[in-house]
């Protein structure tokens, strides 16, 4: 099951990732590239949390939140680190001029994945950028949001506007370099995970109903 649990949390960027390639010419991730650094996070042998916390509070945003191997996230697959990687996603955003919605959502989802539903909630319910939903992000909240509050008719009808969001005429290729139309929209195979494993946990919805 823990292994199961690090495979997702290695996944959590590729929703996002999706949707700041598709509009990054409008929503710049960090303000100046950062050189590469030596990952501050280590296991011990007691199982402990180990990590340089002064080192990760100082990284640029892109290092921090996007690098699958290092900031929070790699604090994350930690076994028994969620609680203390959320906290610490939580003290960067603190520290912070302007609040980043992606924070709000990553914090949002290792407390989820940590089976805190409460806070998990707020921290999405925190999450929608702006009014233009062209790439169908706050659908993704709403979804999310719903699924969590338990609200099924809410879920449906975020599910079905999301389905039927046309593809922006600007937008022609995801990440990987594969046509729109075959993977559009973004986040639409969570949000069917979410649909078909209403009543479960986050965590299990998430990977398709899987423990």
């Amino acid at each position: 099951m823990y292994n199961a649990a690090v495979k997702i949390l290695y996944r959590l960027f590729l929703p996002v990732l999706s949707l700041w390639v598709l509009a990054a010419c409008n929503t710049p991730v960090a303000d100046h590239p950062t050189a590469a650094v030596a990952n501050p996070v280590v296991q011990n042998q007691s199982g402990a949390c180990v990590y340089d916390r002064a080192r990760l509070l100082a990284l640029d945003m892109t290092p921090f939140d996007q690098n699958p191997d290092g900031g929070w996230r790699a604090l994350a697959q930690q076994e028994g680190c969620l609680g203390t990687a959320a906290d610490l996603i939580r003290d960067y955003h603190a520290a912070m001029p302007e609040k980043s919605y992606l924070l709000y959502w990553h914090e949002g989802q290792v407390r989820a994945m940590n089976g805190d539903s409460v806070s998990a909630t707020q921290l999405f319910e925190k999450s929608h950028n702006g009014t233009d939903d062209t790439f169908g992000w706050n659908l993704y909240v709403d979804a999310t949001v719903a699924f969590m509050k338990q609200d099924r008719t809410a879920l449906v009808k975020a599910y079905l506007a999301l389905a039927n969001l046309p593809v922006p005429p600007n937008a022609q290729l995801d990440q990987n370099g594969n046509s729109l139309a075959d993977s559009w929209p973004p986040n639409m195979k969570v949000v069917e995970n979410l649909v078909a494993c209403f009543g479960q946990e986050y965590k299990q919805a998430y990977q398709n109903c899987k423990s």
